[in-house]
């Protein structure tokens, strides 16, 4: 960005009056340390160029480890660890690469790559993830008990060529087939993490809401929360579980398609709705002895009919072109074919 032009030089004269002229103008108002070499008296005065030889970004580390220690995290009495995890927020990246961010930081005796691997060693067998989830759950619950929690599932792609113990090859909403994990989340009403787990790159979503509450439950001794999921953890046997352990439970999703649910509404009252409005209807989840009767409640967005159908007519007139030989047949929806003649 040229923030003011000084003129242009032809010669080295010219040119060191440009360069004293931008000096005067880039250090204008600030204040310089006198950094001049003693000399003998009567001799000429020496002034020596200041020559940075390393920096820190103290006001960045300082505002980080500040946070860590309001949260209380120091309940892991390890220096190393606590370093992992600020220098993981400045920038994640590798084990390894992480030596850099701390030289790049100004860290003050940063570990070393082995020391690192030591540190994450003692970090499973001194259980620091239920210390660190203990003071998570405190400084969520410091101005009165959690009644609400919140659960989603995601997965974590390694370059690895090969799988092992825990990272596999599974299902993928990206169509991958590297070796992942499956990582459970619970939070509060907030975004505020509570407890976090590692799975299978193969487990399936479904199975792991359990596990995850039965370590939030057992850390917490919780008896009275309300668990909200999106349809991922959609199972009978899984809302059969939460009920069994004492919980409430609020699973979302999207609809494309009038539920059977909505039937006699329909059918008794045509499927004119107001923006906003809520019908509840109740729907016989489960099998054999373990089937129950839930509620479950629709919603009308009127917004969200107005993107389906711009959807679906963009879909229809794709189908036509395919049928009137415009283009040929990809994935197209509403294409049929009668012979070899394509139709909608």
């Amino acid at each position: 960005t040229i923030v003011e032009h000084l003129g242009s030089a032809h010669d080295e004269v010219e040119l060191a009056a440009l360069v004293a002229a931008a000096r005067a103008k880039i250090t204008a108002g600030q204040v310089a340390f006198g950094l001049d070499v003693l000399t003998p008296p009567g001799a000429e005065r020496v002034t020596v160029e200041p020559v940075v030889v390393g920096s820190r970004s103290r006001v960045l580390w300082d505002v980080l480890a500040s946070a860590y220690r309001r949260l209380r995290f120091e309940a892991v009495d390890d220096r190393v660890f606590e370093y992992l995890v600020l220098a993981r927020l400045v920038e994640p990246t590798s084990k390894a690469d992480t030596i850099r961010v701390f030289a790049e930081m100004g860290v003050p005796d940063a570990p070393s790559l082995p020391t690192i691997y030591r540190t994450l060693k003692r970090s499973i067998t001194a259980d620091w993830r239920g210390m660190i989830a203990t003071a998570a759950y405190a400084h969520a619950a410091r101005h009165g008990p959690l009644t609400l929690v919140l659960y989603d599932v995601t997965r974590l792609y390694f370059e690895a060529e090969y799988e092992d113990k825990l990272r596999k090859a599974g299902m993928s909403k990206e169509r991958r087939v590297d070796p992942q994990i499956t990582v459970g989340l619970l939070v509060d009403a907030g975004g505020f993490p509570l407890e976090i787990h590692a799975f299978e790159g193969n487990k399936g979503e479904t199975t792991t809401l359990i596990p995850v509450l039965d370590a939030f439950r057992g850390r917490h001794k919780v008896t009275d929360v309300v668990v909200v999921a999106d349809a991922g953890m959609l199972s009978a046997a899984n809302l059969t579980a939460v009920e069994d352990a004492g919980l409430s439970f609020i699973v979302g999703s999207r609809v494309s398609n009038a539920p059977y649910d909505l039937a006699d509404q329909l059918a008794n009252r045509g499927n004119f709705f107001t923006d906003g409005q809520t019908i509840e209807a109740s729907r016989r989840m489960g099998t054999g002895k373990e089937a129950r009767d839930r509620r479950v409640v629709w919603q009308y967005s009127a917004a969200r009919e107005c993107r389906d159908n711009r959807t679906l007519n963009l879909q229809i007139e794709r189908a036509q072109e395919v049928a009137d030989g415009k283009r040929p047949i990809k994935k197209d929806r509403f294409v049929t074919f009668t012979g070899d003649k394509p139709g909608i």
